[in-house]
Parts: C-alpha cells; sequence; structure tokens
C-alpha cells in the first residue's frame, strides 16, 4: 500500500484536496483506479491528520458484465458505505443511439447522477479515480485532436453543484497501481466499459508506449510541460493562493 500512499498523499497535499471534515463521495466503477482509490483514501483516513469521512457511489449503466456482488464485497471488507445506482446508459447510448463515439454522452448521463448522489447524501467533495497515465492520454488527446494545451484538472470547482472534484492519483503511475492489484490478489472488474480497448485514448496509450522505445523520458517530459504551462497544476501558484 506504501507505493500507492506515498504519491496519493503528497497529490492530496500538494494540491490541497482534503480538509478537516470533508465528505467524499469515490467513485467505484470495479476498475483496478477507483478500488485502488477507495483502499488508498480508507487507509490514508486511519491516519490524516485532517479528519474526513468516505462513501462509494456506483452508477449500474445495465451492461451484463457490471457486478454488484464485487463491489459489495470491497466496500464491506473496509467497511465503506455503498451507493448504487441505475441509469439506462447501455439503453440510451448504445440500443437506441448506437453512438459510434459514446464516451461523451455516457460519462454525461453518469456525471448527472454521482453529483446527485453526492449533494444527497451530504457529500462536498467527489473523489474521481484517474491516474498520473490519464492524465499524459487526455494532454495529448486534447493537443492532436483539438489543438489545446489542456488536461483536467487535479482539483476542480463545480459552481452549479457546490461540489469539488479531486484526483488524489494523478501522481501515481499506472503499473504502480497495476502492481498494488496483483500483489494484493484483488479481484476487479475486467471490462467496466463496452469501449474498453476501442477508444482514443487506447490508441495514445499504445501511442506513448511506441515513443518510449525511442524516447524512455518521455512520460516525465510530458508531465514536466503540463506542470510548468497550465495553470491548474502549478503548484507554487496555488500555494500562494
Amino acid at each position: 500500500m506504501q507505493q500507492i500512499l506515498s504519491p496519493m498523499r503528497k497529490a492530496i497535499e500538494e494540491y490541497k484536496m482534503i480538509e478537516e471534515g470533508d465528505k467524499i463521495a469515490v467513485c467505484l466503477s470495479g476498475g483496478k483506479d477507483s478500488i485502488t482509490l477507495l483502499n488508498g483514501l480508507k487507509a490514508l483516513q486511519r491516519f490524516y491528520p485532517k479528519h474526513f469521512e468516505i462513501i462509494a457511489i456506483s452508477i449500474n449503466p445495465g451492461f451484463d458484465f457490471f457486478n454488484e456482488d464485487l463491489l459489495k464485497e470491497i466496500c464491506n471488507k473496509i467497511d465503506v458505505p455503498l451507493f448504487i445506482e441505475y441509469n439506462h446508459a447501455k439503453e440510451i447510448v448504445f440500443d437506441i443511439r448506437n453512438e459510434k463515439n459514446p464516451c461523451s454522452l455516457c460519462a454525461n448521463l453518469r456525471r448527472g447522477i454521482i453529483n446527485s448522489i453526492a449533494i444527497r447524501e451530504g457529500c462536498n467533495k467527489i473523489a474521481l479515480g484517474h491516474n498520473k497515465d490519464d492524465v499524459l492520454e487526455t494532454f495529448l488527446l486534447n493537443l492532436l485532436y483539438t489543438g489545446t494545451i489542456s488536461t483536467f484538472a487535479p482539483v476542480s470547482y463545480m459552481d452549479r453543484s457546490a461540489i469539488t472534484l479531486i484526483r488524489p492519483l494523478v501522481l501515481t503511475d499506472e503499473r504502480s497501481i497495476r502492481r498494488y492489484i496483483k500483489r494484493n490478489e484483488i479481484n476487479v472488474m475486467n471490462k467496466v466499459c463496452p469501449m474498453d480497448g476501442k477508444s482514443k485514448r487506447e490508441e495514445i496509450k499504445k501511442q506513448i508506449i511506441t515513443w518510449q522505445r525511442e524516447i524512455p523520458t518521455i512520460k516525465a517530459n510530458l508531465f514536466g510541460s503540463i506542470t510548468r504551462n497550465i495553470p491548474e497544476w502549478k503548484i507554487n501558484k496555488r500555494a500562494e493562493n
């Protein structure tokens, strides 16, 4: 767990993600990242100087492979309340509209439900399981497909719902997460979406691996560019505010 807690705590403290009395809703998809995030925050909760509560929120989109029993087992094991809500993403996105690029619409449907549950349960923050590799992939997707220099922020505030989004795993690389899951023999949903392995993000992931053969430092170079040039990622600037 230390390999997860160390970069997680660093991200939380550098970007001021957790304050005294926070109640945090952890988005639990059943994949390796969200399970690692939940376990990490639960472990951190035991010794972190600022007291906070956590609950888990999961959205059942109606896919046959969605395993509610697995989610319940994960949360029961560490004594975290779990709230599972249903939506019609499968029916709307894949059956009725048959979207060729369904990720954006599906995310919007889930986002509204997650916000509603978090507000209903008295949470002021929502934790998402995006890791360091996700940061780089999003950066390249935005650069190549929209011509913008941007990626998601470690912390962002949503005015409409008065909820703050935090991403405690943004300094944790995907390899560390895979290693943690494997070493601890943790069961995960191997598939959480029909688009797994078929999206533009997956293409970017493969391209980064190819580039690494020629430029071993490419991930460090990209991340350095992000922290130097994107305002939300400039730690020193955040500390002054």
